[in-house]
């Protein structure tokens, strides 16, 4: 009896043992996994294959985003998909002898900026040039490459001659005194064109942008195309570096609307595109050993936006360092880390619990910077983290270290998700930002197009429309809205534009954050 019991608490005990060893490691594992968890050995994860199983949450909501794109065109509409839009402003740009009908109004008014519209055509690109193959397993690469398309053929015909560029078909105090459908407008749409004498480096550095990238998208399926964007974005590249200055000093009236803080951020924005496209040493040293020092705040992360494509460029020139070129000197490479490194200082601020993170979000967890369109910020922020975290997956790169602490691929994936979710419906309000996704979605959007019925006769003052407690009549599919206060808190109201405008800019990051999270795949290590 005796040696028995011996011999079974023995058992027990070697048993408890075990137990509590296993128990150890698959804590000690759970800490490795865990965002921060202190351990500076993670083992790089494996690099994705091609394309594999769609989230369907994500490629839905894809497939309703790129509508908005359809919403917002202007000019004579080819295969119209959206029932209560036509053909509008097809004589934008008869005055000066030329076609600019085509191209997108920004917002919910019926003013065409190049600045904007131009980041649009920019971001779109990368998100194709990212995610192209995971666009296309979503059954969503052709929307975007019309989309995308609509812009550029736009910005071909607003650069008329290698000085000349238009950068705004309307007139602002017009168009903003009146509340109509874009396919009844009667007023005067005048052109604003920057020059020698009336720069705009800031604009014209954004088309360069655009067209550099988008001659890259082209490349493989309309060589002629690709060429004539290439060809003007090297152009207006060497326009806007050569008459420098800001396009809302040349013209006061745009500070207003889209008041560019800076146009040096543009500049290496649109030098980078065309280093990726052309392949050009030139380039490269302009944005590293040339400019770097002077105009690109290395060493200190700001919000990417419509206005600061300092942190596009920074994620942008990564990629070269994460994935190498013979090609790159010593200097070049040296320039290049700075920017990763800085790229990563952006990352570190919002990986939630990183001791570097900002501060600035909702109760709800949103990155949260400012009460206009709010979602902007957040949801550009997340695009470069999933671009970003996409690199180091494919790089095999295993963390990055925030002040001491690790945070793996999947970790910063993980706060992407979070923003787009809470886009999506997973917030405060229960409440879908994402007009035409989910059950409940915004009503009211600030939208001249979608609050008047089609067969209204407004005239210019239809403001009853825009005061109107009604639904909307028409459904702006794919309107990203401004989104919440910072409490979290969303008011569904026609005339608060603060929270119900929405834009195609914005759109554009969104596009290339649900392809990114759409499903997995690694990135080309080049675009060419």
């Amino acid at each position: 009896m005796g040696s028995k019991y011996t011999r079974g608490c023995c058992g027990w005990l070697i048993v408890a043992l075990i137990a509590a060893l296993v128990a150890t490691a698959a804590m000690f594992a759970i800490m490795k996994r865990k965002p921060g968890g202190g351990s500076r050995h993670l083992k790089p994860l494996p690099v994705p294959g091609p394309p594999g199983a769609i989230d369907s949450k994500y490629g839905d909501a894809l497939g309703v985003a790129l509508q908005f794109f359809q919403v917002q065109k202007s000019g004579k509409l080819e295969n119209n998909q959206i029932p209560w839009r036509g053909d509008s402003a097809v004589t934008d740009g008869k005055e000066a002898g030329l076609d600019l009908s085509k191209g997108m109004y920004d917002a919910g008014d019926h003013i065409k900026f190049t600045f904007p519209m131009a980041f649009t055509a920019t971001v779109l690109s990368w998100s194709v040039l990212e995610y192209g193959d995971q666009m296309s397993a979503a059954k969503q690469l052709d929307p975007a490459l019309d989309a995308l398309k609509w812009i550029t053929d736009f910005l071909i015909a607003a650069h008329p001659s290698d000085n000349v560029l238009y950068i705004q078909v309307g007139d602002p105090d017009l168009d903003h005194n009146c509340w109509e459908r874009p396919e009844t407008m009667t007023e005067k749409r005048p052109l604003t064109q920057i020059n020698k004498k009336s720069p705009g480096s800031d604009v014209a550095a954004e088309a360069a942008a655009a067209m550099a990238a988008a001659s890259i998208v082209f490349k493989s399926t309309d060589t002629k195309y690709s060429d004539v964007l290439l060809q003007h974005a090297q152009k207006l590249f060497t326009f806007a570096d050569t008459y420098r200055g800001l396009s809302s000093e040349s013209y006061p009236k745009l500070q207003d609307f889209y008041n560019s803080t800076d146009y040096v951020d543009e500049l290496l924005w649109a030098a980078s595109w065309l280093y990726h496209a052309t392949g050009d040493q030139t380039y490269l040293s302009y944005v590293t050993v040339q400019n770097g020092q002077t105009f690109a705040n290395w060493g200190k992360p700001t919000w990417f936006s419509w206005d600061d494509k300092n942190p596009g460029t920074q994620v942008l020139l990564s990629r070269l360092n994460f994935f190498g070129s013979k090609q790159i000197s010593n200097a070049e490479n040296e320039g290049l880390k700075s920017y990763r490194d800085t790229a990563e200082a952006v990352i570190c601020g919002l990986i939630p619990d990183s001791p570097q993170a900002t501060a600035s979000r909702t109760g709800g967890g949103l990155i949260w910077i400012s009460g206009w369109n709010s979602l902007q910020h957040a949801t550009n922020a997340a695009f470069l983290a999933t671009v970003y975290s996409d690199y180091m997956l494919s790089s095999r790169t295993a963390a990055v270290q925030c002040s001491g602490k690790y945070y793996s691929p999947t970790d910063i994936r993980n706060f992407a998700a979070s923003q787009a979710n809470y886009i999506l419906g997973d917030n405060p309000m229960k409440l879908s930002y994402l007009v035409g996704y989910g059950s409940t979605y915004p009503q009211q959007v600030h939208h001249r197009g979608a609050s008047i019925p089609a067969d209204a006769k407004t005239g210019c003052k239809g403001f009853q429309y825009l005061h109107s407690s009604d639904p909307n009549p028409n459904i702006a599919m794919g309107a990203l809205v401004g989104g919440p206060f910072q409490n979290d808190t969303f008011v569904d109201l026609r005339d608060n534009a603060v929270q119900t405008e929405s834009s195609t800019y914005n759109s554009g990051t969104l596009v290339g954050l649900l392809s990114g999270l759409v499903t997995t795949s690694s990135v080309v290590q080049s675009f060419t």
